[in-house]
């Protein structure tokens, strides 16, 4: 659902408060992709392990789940499970009653390397939430 957009023309301010937003998320980004590299990983494996432990689903992530998450289509996060298979990250298992569904589940191993990547996150964003917060509250809608 996207919002109505304002009509309210923007202020030089305005710009100034986007343009920071925009480097802070940039900052993060890089931040992230540094991380993941370091672990051994590339930025869409790290989203991927992610999405996986942070499924809310009743069930186990499927690849068509994680596809969806990622924005990416079937055929590449089949690719992407693939090579998390190779370095020993995921288990894929598939359904019991329809054979064509596979479960995707994280192995000890990216728990760990998971768990340490999303600490170091973690941190990261507890830097940036204050500076986040201030350019935030600058666009909250009016009542």
């Amino acid at each position: 659902m996207t919002a109505k957009p304002s009509n309210r023309p923007l202020s030089h301010a305005d710009y100034e408060r986007l343009a920071e937003f925009r480097s802070l998320l940039r900052r993060f980004l890089m931040f992230s992709e540094a991380a993941a590299e370091k672990a051994g990983l590339t930025t869409r494996q790290h989203q991927a392990l992610l999405a996986i432990k942070g499924f809310g689903g009743a069930r186990p992530m499927m690849i068509g789940d994680l596809a969806e998450r990622l924005g990416i289509r079937h055929h590449s996060a089949v690719g992407l499970i693939d090579r998390l298979l190779s370095k020993s990250l995921v288990r894929r298992r598939t359904g019991a009653v329809d054979r064509r569904q596979v479960m995707l589940a994280l192995t000890p191993k990216a728990e760990t390397v998971l768990a340490k990547l999303s600490a170091a996150h973690r941190d990261e964003l507890q830097r940036l939430a204050p500076l986040l917060a201030t350019l935030l509250k600058h666009f909250k809608p009016k009542a």
